[in-house]
Order: C-alpha cells, then structure tokens, then sequence
C-alpha cells in the first residue's frame, strides 16, 4: 500500500504543477479574447489566427485542468442521494464509479484520441478559415488531457481504498466548496439546537 501511496503522490504533485501553469492559461485567453473584442470594435478588423489561439487557450484549459481539477475534488457532484449515505458507503461508491465509468471512459478517450490527433499531425493540417492556426496541436490536447484525468483517476482509486482501510485519513474532508458548504450546515445547526435549548 506504501509504494501506492508514492505513486498516488507523484501523480498528485504532477497534476498540481500542471494545474498551477494552468492558471496563467487562462489569463492569456483573457488577454486574448479582450485584445479580439477591441480590435473588432475599435479598428473594425478581425484575426482568425488570433480568435482561434483563444479557442485553444480555453480547450487547453477545460482539458488539462481537467485533472487538477478532480485532485481538489472541484469537480461536479450530485450528491442529492449519496449525501443520505455513511461516508463509508459513499467512498466505495466513488470506487465503483473510477472502476467501471471514470477509467474505462479514459482508456476509451485516448484509444479514439491519439489515432485523431496522428491523422491530423502527419497531414499537417490547418485550419479551412484563412490566416488560421495548425489544428494538430489542439487536437493532441485530447489524449494528454485524458491521460492526466485517467492518472488523477487512479490516484483517486488508491487514496480512496486507503481511506477505507483506515491507512490514511480523508484529504478532502476538510477541503473544496461542498466540505465548506457542510461544514457551515453543520455549524448552523448547532447554533440552531443551542438558541432552542436556551430558550425551553
């Protein structure tokens, strides 16, 4: 379980770094994107290559802050039913879930991904607007994006059956909107119970 527990922690320290780079991506399509609007409306000029490098800087972006984004546990929950369960019946729900949807659906991604991109690099293709950009590089976007969530995956995968084994303690218990969002619930309440004992 150690040794799985370092790899756990590579790939976590690796989605992290790619997640901290991510970051001034998304600044540049800002820049870009304002650059884009202001040219458009003061000089009435437009860029293809220009619109289309802030297309890639937000694909860039979604797809490789895909897996940062599941190592915060940020990503998108519906908990309208497993928020009724033990914690223990919701971390093997989430091991299920990596095990048959999330790994599979990777694996799947990348098997149809990297063929798509190939294609494109060894044609060497270009956009079909004029003055575009070369359409390869987004296109490799696609299986690097879902190789890091595909990792990310597995790393979840071992710190969730760690946690269950009592190995280690949760890393996302006390962290992310939704553990805020619980943990100010549950502070509520006890005020809630204190002002009606107080008053009976």
């Amino acid at each position: 379980m150690e040794n799985l527990l370092k790899i756990s922690s590579l790939i976590d320290a690796i989605n992290e770094r790619i997640g901290q780079f991510i970051k001034w991506l998304i600044l540049a399509a800002v820049i870009v994107s304002t650059g884009n609007a202001i040219i458009r409306k003061v000089f009435n000029q437009s860029s293809n290559a220009w619109l289309e490098l802030q297309w890639y800087l937000f694909g860039a972006v979604f797809m490789l802050g895909a897996a940062y984004t599941f190592l915060k546990n940020e990503h998108i929950r519906i908990d309208i039913v497993t928020g009724n369960f033990r914690k223990r019946t919701r971390d093997w729900i989430d091991v299920f879930g990596h095990v048959f949807f999330l790994i599979p659906f990777c694996w799947i991604m990348i098997y149809h991904g990297w063929p798509f991109f190939m294609r494109s690099f060894a044609l060497n293709e270009s956009s079909m607007n004029a003055g575009g950009l070369t359409v390869w590089p987004a296109k490799l976007l696609i299986p690097v994006g879902f190789v890091l969530l595909l990792a990310q995956g597995i790393s979840e995968l071992i710190k969730r059956y760690a946690i269950i084994k009592g190995v280690i303690e949760d890393p996302n218990s006390a962290v992310g909107h939704h553990a805020a969002a619980e943990a100010e619930a549950a502070r509520l309440l006890e005020v809630a119970k204190a002002e009606a004992a107080s008053r009976s």
